[in-house]
């Protein structure tokens, strides 16, 4: 058994430092396993792989992507972004208020982080810029902000805590909810105090709007603003579930998209669709591997090992979560968000709870850490979209979101330690 640990650990590093891609590591690191230390035949590999995706709940992934894809095609995000122009935009401060709003928004009906950071920061890098605002500020806020894509509830990487740890997935949005308004709110609040201190922005000009202009922008974006709300409501409802959530989503996003804004044509959406199996197909592969990989974690016994080990420390709780935080963190840095998930959520989920830490809670946890890694260096994948859509360096962009990933931090820590943000509203 510490031979195979050993060789697993040699053959993973070694995969990783040639920059395979951590799917690609995971993948061929079980393959090793399998045909040297099992006598589970080959041929089984592919059943396992196959059997990892045969999930309900994972079906929600590729329909949020889709619905995610179809939003910003069709006409939603714009008019989300337009109807927060309209509200505050004439406000000092309006322009970054709206895109942090924004982003909260899309964020609860995408599930997703880089298609937040895509809806939104098309319309609101170069809005901002126009306003006054340095594009780096801008952009950094942008790829900040579209983070809350994977903590606002629906998300795909609660999706991936819950089948990876056998957690509720339901009750892991719902405590999604507080904690995802709170990192907003701070957000808001860090946005608009160097709004007024650097004096970005140019309040009053070209944003002002008479009442009834403000009301035709309500009218507009009345479809678009619906959208979360049925999403969120009918999950929480126990209208349906989230994976049924998902395809309404899709289906909603479709009949405002073609029938009633008419911003996408049915000749389009191959273009969309195929755009979103890329994604879906990408996510799938990673999340295939990565519970291939967790089998074999389990089969060597490592988990309980690393559990056993740590538990002998005699942590208190909230030691345990500071170790938590500093591990998540760094491998945020270097590890795409759902394979981090999917191989340390089975090994430390077992220790906090015997810690007494609800799971729930520590599923919230788990998402925060990586949420900050989607904008850090060298793998935050929020960066380089960012980066691809302003112009500017990764390294750039990254200086530029680092004011707004302390105030992540933050939200961090006020969630670590007290509980009651991610566990309000769980029964």
């Amino acid at each position: 058994m510490f031979e195979a640990t050993i060789v697993l650990i040699v053959v993973l590093i070694a995969l990783l430092v040639t920059s395979a891609p951590i799917a690609v590591a995971l993948g061929l690191t079980s393959l090793v396993y399998f045909y040297y230390f099992t006598l589970i035949p080959m041929t089984q590999v592919s059943e396992r792989l196959f059997n990892a995706l045969n999930s309900f709940p994972l079906m929600a992934i590729p329909f949020f992507i889709l619905a995610a894809n179809i939003m910003s095609r069709g006409g939603i995000s714009r008019r989300l972004t337009d109807f927060g122009a309209a509200m505050v935009g004439h406000l000092r401060g309006g322009m970054a208020i709206t895109t942090v709003l924004a982003c909260m928004f899309f964020a609860a009906v995408s599930g997703s982080s880089p298609a937040t950071v895509v809806a939104v920061g098309a319309l609101m890098i170069p809005a901002m810029v126009k306003n006054g605002y340095p594009k780096e500020f801008s952009t950094g806020l942008v790829a900040t902000s579209g983070s809350l894509g994977i903590l606002i509830p629906p998300s795909i990487p609660l999706i991936v805590f819950g089948i990876a740890t056998e957690q509720n997935i339901g009750d892991l949005f719902l405590a999604g909810v507080l904690p995802g308004i709170l990192a907003g709110v701070m957000l808001l609040g860090m946005a608009v105090f160097v709004a007024w201190k650097k004096g970005y922005g140019h309040a009053g000009v070209g944003f002002r709007m008479s009442h009834k202009d403000k009301l035709k922008a309500f009218r507009d974006a009345i479809l678009a603003l619906a959208l979360p709300f049925l999403v969120l409501g009918g999950i929480y409802s126990g209208w349906f579930t989230p994976t049924e959530a998902a395809a309404v989503a899709v289906a909603y996003s479709l009949v405002v998209s073609l029938l009633i804004y008419r911003e996408i044509k049915i000749s389009q959406l191959w273009e969309v669709t195929l755009a979103s199996v890329k994604t879906s197909a990408m996510v799938m592969f990673i999340i295939a591997n990565g519970i291939l990989f967790t089998f074999v974690l389990a089969s060597e016994r490592i988990p309980g090992q690393i559990s056993t080990t740590i538990t002998e420390w005699d942590l208190q709780p909230w030691q345990f979560l500071i170790l938590v935080n500093i591990l998540l963190l760094f491998v945020g840095c270097v590890m795409e968000t759902s394979s981090a998930i999917l191989i340390l959520a089975p090994i430390l989920l077992p220790i906090a709870m015997e810690l007494g830490i609800d799971p729930i809670h520590f599923g919230i946890i788990v998402v925060m850490n990586l949420e900050i890694g989607m904008i850090t260096p060298p793998l935050g994948l929020n960066l380089f979209v960012a980066s691809g859509m302003s112009g500017m360096s990764v390294v750039g962009v990254a200086k530029a979101a680092l004011p707004s990933a302390l105030v992540l931090l933050a939200a961090l820590a006020l969630v670590t330690f007290v509980p009651f943000f991610a566990t309000a509203f769980v029964g």
